[in-house]
């Protein structure tokens, strides 16, 4: 069987071709550890595992109520993405609590 035209990360039962005598030979990352790789897994699939990279947190929004309690966020952009089974992305996206202030909330009635 060969693996030329797919390539899977982890652990994938369904990335797999067909081998010799009915069986069926794998092309995902896993194979390595149960040794039911395809003949052709190393040449067609190992390529070096590439992790995740992101870049830095941008800034705070602003508070989403004006007066009281809220929530501000705050991002992030993937720059590297995983590939051949590297380190998968961490969170792009923060949230925390605030509490709004504005001038005019007192004023209120």
């Amino acid at each position: 069987g060969g693996c030329w035209h797919r390539c899977c990360p982890g652990r994938n039962n369904a990335c797999w071709a067909p081998a010799a005598r009915r069986a069926r030979c794998y092309c995902d990352s896993y194979c390595e550890r149960t040794g039911d790789c395809c003949e052709d897994y190393r040449a067609a699939c190992r390529r070096t595992a590439v992790g995740c990279a992101v870049g830095p947190w941008g800034p705070w929004s602003e508070c989403s109520s004006p007066c009281g309690v809220g929530s501000k966020a705050r991002s992030r952009q993937v720059t590297v993405p995983p590939r051949h089974g590297g380190e998968p992305c961490p969170d792009l996206k923060q949230r925390r609590g605030c509490l709004g202030e504005h001038p005019t909330c007192g004023m209120a009635k």
